[in-house]
C-alpha cells in the first residue's frame, strides 16, 4: 500500500504497542526481510554511552527527536522512539491545513498520524539513487550532456548561453549557475526561492525560467529546484512518474511497501523534499549503499553509480563535501561518512569504516536544540567504538 490513511483501529494498536515497549520492527514486518537484533556491547558499542544519549534525548537536549536507530554489522543495536505532542506544539503557530505548511500536524512531521516520517531533503538523495538506476538501464543521457533539450515541452527563456551549457552533472552536484537562494533566508520567507517554488503551480517551469548567476560547474549553491529537474528527467527518460519508478526499481526490491510522496499541483512528484518513510525502511536504503548497491543477491544500483555518487565533487569546508546529492563527511581529508540530510533533523549516515548506519528523525524547525542530533555518532559513539572486524 502506498499513500493511505491507516484505519483508526490500526493507529490505536500501533500506539499501544509503542507504549507496551514493542519494537517498531515487530509492527512493521511487511515483507520477508527482518532486521536481526543485537545489543550495543555485543557489537563493540558502549552501553553506558547509549544510555547517556537516550537520557539526553528524553531530557530534550536534542530538541524534538522522534527516532534514533543505530545499526552495526547489519544488526539493530539501538532502536528508540520518542513520542512528541506535535498537535499541542503546533497550536503556537499558523496551522492552516496545507501539505507545505510545516506546522500542520496532519502533514508534519508524520503523515496523517502514521509511522511515515517526513524526510524533507533526504528525498534528494533518494532521487539521485533513482537517477542512477535509470542510468544503469541506459535510459538517461550521459552525465556531461546538456539537459535543456530534455525540456522541449516547456516555454521559458533559453537565450542565455550559460543556461544552455548546464549538464546533468551540474544538476547532481548543485553547480548549475542558476540564480537561487534558499540558504540565507528562513524556510517560510517569501523571498526564499524554494518557498516561492512550492507556492507555484508549475515548479519545473519556475526553476527553468530562473535567470543565470554564473557559469555552470564553477560555484556550489544549494538549490532544491535542481532536484525537481532531476526527478523530471527520470520521468522523461523512463516514461514513468518518479514514485512509480521508485516502487518498481527501488522500494519494491527492498520490501518497502508503505510510503508517501507528495505531489505538486501539476502532479509532479516532489523529488526535492516530499518523501515519507519509516525509520526502518530508510535504514534499508543505507544498508544497500553500505553493500555497494546490493540487497541480498540483487544489485539494485550499480556499484559504479554508488562510487561516483559519494565521491567529493565539491569540497564545502574542512568537514563536509558534496557528491551526487549526497553530503560527505570528511575525516583526515578522507571521505568518512555518506549522508542524507533533511530539514528539521532528518539524517541517514552510512559509515563504511565502522560498518555503521544511523537514522535520526526529528522536527526542530523553530528552535535550535542545545545539542545537534547529527553529531551524536561523531561526538558520543565514535570515541568509544571499535572498528569493524
Amino acid at each position: 500500500m502506498k499513500a493511505h490513511h491507516l484505519p483508526i483501529l490500526r493507529v490505536v494498536i500501533l500506539y499501544t504497542l509503542f507504549l507496551a515497549g514493542c519494537s517498531p520492527e515487530q509492527k512493521n514486518n511487511q515483507g520477508p526481510f527482518t532486521w536481526e537484533r543485537s545489543n550495543p556491547l555485543a557489537e563493540g558499542i558502549s552501553q553506558t554511552t547509549i544510555d547517556s544519549i537516550h537520557s539526553d534525548i528524553q531530557q530534550g537536549e536534542y530538541g524534538l527527536m522522534d527516532h534514533f536507530l543505530l545499526i552495526r554489522n547489519g544488526k539493530i543495536v539501538v532502536d528508540k522512539h520518542y513520542i512528541q505532542d506535535y498537535k499541542t506544539i503546533a497550536q503556537r503557530y499558523d496551522t492552516a491545513r496545507h501539505l507545505y505548511n510545516y506546522d500542520h500536524p496532519d502533514w508534519h512531521p508524520y503523515y496523517q498520524y502514521t509511522d511515515l516520517h517526513s524526510l524533507q531533503s533526504v528525498s534528494k538523495t533518494v532521487t539521485s539513487l533513482l537517477l542512477g538506476i535509470a542510468m544503469d538501464e541506459g535510459l538517461v543521457i550521459p552525465l556531461d550532456s546538456t539537459v535543456l533539450p530534455l525540456f522541449k515541452d516547456y516555454d521559458f527563456d533559453r537565450s542565455d548561453a550559460r543556461k544552455k551549457a548546464i549538464t546533468l552533472r551540474n544538476l547532481l552536484t548543485m553547480q548549475s549557475g542558476i540564480d537561487w537562494d534558499e540558504s540565507t533566508l528562513y524556510a517560510d520567507d517569501s523571498l526564499n526561492d524554494c518557498t516561492v517554488m512550492e507556492r507555484r503551480e508549475d515548479w519545473i517551469h519556475y526553476v527553468l525560467n530562473r535567470p543565470m548567476d554564473t557559469i555552470p560547474g564553477t560555484t556550489w549553491v544549494y538549490n532544491s529546484g535542481l532536484t525537481m529537474l532531476l526527478g523530471k528527467i527520470v520521468a522523461i527518460s523512463t516514461g514513468k512518474r518518479l514514485d512509480q519508478y521508485a516502487e518498481e526499481k527501488l522500494f519494491g526490491p527492498l520490501g518497502i511497501t508503505d510510503y508517501y510522496w507528495k505531489k505538486t499541483p501539476r502532479e509532479e512528484i516532489d523529488a526535492e523534499g516530499g518523501l515519507y518513510l519509516t525509520p526502518h525502511d530508510l535504514a534499508k536504503l543505507g544498508y544497500m549503499v553500505l553493500q555497494k548497491g546490493r540487497w541480498g543477491d540483487t544489485q539494485i544500483v550499480s556499484e559504479d553509480w554508488i562510487s561516483q555518487s559519494v565521491q567529493r565533487s565539491v569540497r564545502l569546508n574542512n568537514r563536509m563535501a558534496y557528491g551526487f546529492q549526497w553530503w560527505i563527511a570528511i575525516n583526515d581529508d578522507q571521505a568518512f561518512s555518506y549522508e542524507m540530510h533533511g530539514y528539521g533533523g532528518q539524517y541517514l549516515q552510512v559509515i563504511p569504516e565502522y560498518n555503521v548506519i544511523t537514522v535520526i528523525n526529528g522536527w526542530n524547525i523553530h528552535d535550535d536544540p542545545e545539542k545537534l542530533a547529527e553529531e551524536i555518532f561523531y561526538n558520543r559513539i565514535l570515541p568509544t567504538l571499535k572498528k569493524k572486524e
